[in-house]
């Protein structure tokens, strides 16, 4: 049965820093031509939610007229050595262009043409990432400001998938954006109607946690064949969230993620850019009239703060005028005189002194169901929902999605040994499809983690505990799993010893056996068990693979914590396709 989606997520994706002890809306002020208007100040906004006025705290206007900030560059790195850390300048816009052929009736080649033309006309001031959604999210091209590499990526890279290396750039290589892009191309038009609501649903949570690491503005550029209709939450019912048909706590995760995130969302309308006839077979799949998709689309991009893209002749022009849209918004600040967690809808609306203005900014937001600091829940606080973990450990782990920054971690990997071996390394655990027999080659993962970012639960003791998974997965370009290692630590913290564990680092050691055939992609990562937040880092084989062993011969100790119990970790649920 198809699962009404798009995302009940509309009206409520919304204001942006959910119900925590202020909220932030971001909003563009226009005139009645469609001209942004520059210079408001905090008295000319007027705020209230529910009804109730509120009192403004901050306001800040965004400018595309501003000088565009540096990029803060991170220290540098060793060969081999990787953080997940993506270097975004302050007070900036990013744009993300979603690409789904999960909801879209357009052939690949199309799309590559589309995209052809928009690189070729981008402007060197804007940041911004490309995704791929098929049965899922895969990132195409991290985000980047420089024409000359989004071009490079397209022409050499996403349109002949040439297999040729470009030089090394932040982000994910061009031989992993090749595959990424292999793999996305292989899985369009693999779903059937009946999976698409909740796959989106997947997509848009991945997204969620990727984008929620980043600071500022997030212009989300849909383009689509389809949005669903009636999906859009009722604040009116008891529950608003029951027509999503999905449990409330999936729905409501991913709605905080993007609403603190603070993405917008620009629909698209793909069949609109089309240029050639679309076939019978794909145009059965998505059977919705165009009325009612467009008026699902007016709903969530109104919600958003975003506004549907109806008018370009293109691809270029659409991103071009969503990337313009966004560029120049108000940040607006305020605590909420009603800060019950009830898990209500809470209605904003914003009116301006200045007459004849257009306002685009997010409608309201459902307040948080009450919880507790991550870092210090209560005692006996409930897991994350096991599906929903399993769900999110499954989209995290997948090679070719989006890498989570939810944990900062640093990680060194480098060949074992210059020889290759006829047995894999103690404790991996290999596809059953792959030669026990080998020949692979081994690598040692060095990891180093943060304790002050890790769940340390309070117990009856006034000691605190804390677990961390360890894991690395070996992919093909085709995102099967070869090969699968990882280690766990559990620990207890004293209270005597919790200020020096703020300025320590978790270590661990693990090895594995990469099959030496063709390429293949290591995807590293650190879970916070607790929490079930993941730091991830993934990178294709060939960029570590002339490195030089590590001068160490044996591992190093597993763990620098107080008084850890380090244990072998049970495998986590391998990436569905």
């Amino acid at each position: 049965m198809c699962r009404p989606l798009i995302l009940t997520l509309a009206a409520a994706l919304l204001a942006a820093a959910l119900h925590a002890q202020s909220v932030t809306v971001n909003i563009v002020v226009n005139d009645q031509s469609g001209h942004p208007i520059h210079g408001l100040k905090p008295e000319n906004f007027h705020i209230t939610e529910d009804t109730t006025p509120q009192t403004l705290l901050h306001a800040e206007e965004h400018t595309s007229l501003a000088p565009t900030p540096p990029t803060p560059q991170p220290p540098p790195l060793t060969p081999g050595t990787y953080v997940d850390y993506t270097p975004v300048p302050p007070n900036t816009t990013l744009n993300i262009l979603l690409i789904d052929a999960l909801n879209t009736p357009v052939n690949p080649a199309f799309l590559r043409h589309q995209l052809q033309q928009y690189v070729n006309q981008a402007n060197p001031n804007t940041r911004i990432a490309i995704f791929g959604l098929a049965n899922r999210l895969i990132l195409l091209q991290d985000f980047t400001s420089d024409p000359a590499t989004l071009r490079n990526v397209v022409e050499h890279q996403l349109i002949p998938r040439s297999a040729s290396l470009l030089a090394p750039t932040l982000g994910p290589s061009a031989t992993d954006l090749a595959a990424n892009l292999r793999q996305f191309e292989s899985e369009m038009g693999a779903t059937e109607t009946e999976f698409r609501a909740q796959f989106t649903l997947d997509a848009l949570n991945t997204l969620g946690h990727y984008l929620a690491a980043l600071p500022g503005r997030k212009n989300l550029i849909w383009l689509s064949g389809t949005f669903p209709a009636n999906i859009l939450p009722d604040p009116d019912l008891a529950n608003p969230l029951q027509i999503a048909h999905a449990t409330d706590a999936e729905f409501r995760e991913t709605v905080n993620l993007l609403a603190s995130a603070q993405v917008s969302i620009y629909p698209i309308d793909a069949r609109a850019l089309m240029t050639q006839p679309v076939s019978d077979s794909l145009s059965k799949k998505f059977d919705q009239t165009p009325a009612a998709e467009h008026a699902t689309m007016d709903k969530l991009a109104t919600a958003t703060g975003g506004h549907v893209l109806s008018n370009a002749g293109n691809l270029a022009q659409a991103v071009a005028q969503a990337i313009d849209a966004g560029a120049n918004f108000y940040t607006l600040t305020y605590t909420p005189t009603n800060l019950t967690p009830d898990a209500s809808f809470h209605q904003i609306h914003i009116a301006l002194t200045t007459p004849e203005t257009h306002l685009a900014y997010p409608r309201g937001y459902y307040a948080a169901t009450p919880t507790t600091n991550a870092a210090t829940p209560a005692v006996g606080a409930a897991p994350p929902d096991d599906d929903r973990a399993k769900a999110y450990a499954s989209a995290a782990m997948s090679r070719g999605a989006p890498t989570p920054q939810d944990l900062l971690f640093k990680v060194r990997v480098l060949p074992a040994s210059n020889d290759l071996e006829t047995t894999a390394a103690p404790g991996n655990r290999l596809d059953p499809g792959v030669s026990p027999n080998g020949p692979f080659r081994r690598y040692n993962i060095d990891f180093a983690a943060p304790p002050a970012e890790l769940t340390l639960t309070p117990q009856p003791d006034g000691n605190r505990s804390a677990k961390v998974e360890f894991l690395t997965y070996v992919f093909d370009a085709d995102g099967r799993l070869l090969n699968f290692t990882g280690s766990t630590i559990s620990f207890q913290v004293p209270p005597a010893d919790f200020a020096r564990l703020q300025h320590t680092a978790l270590q661990c050691h693990l090895i594995i056996s990469v099959p030496d055939r063709a390429e293949a992609f290591l995807r590293i990562a650190v879970r916070d068990v607790p929490s079930n937040k993941f730091g991830v880092i993934e990178l294709p084989t060939s960029d570590v693979s002339q490195l030089p062993p590590p001068a160490y011969s044996e591992p190093p100790t597993p763990a620098a914590a107080p008084s850890p119990t380090t244990q072998p970790t049970t495998r986590p649920t391998p990436p569905q396709r």
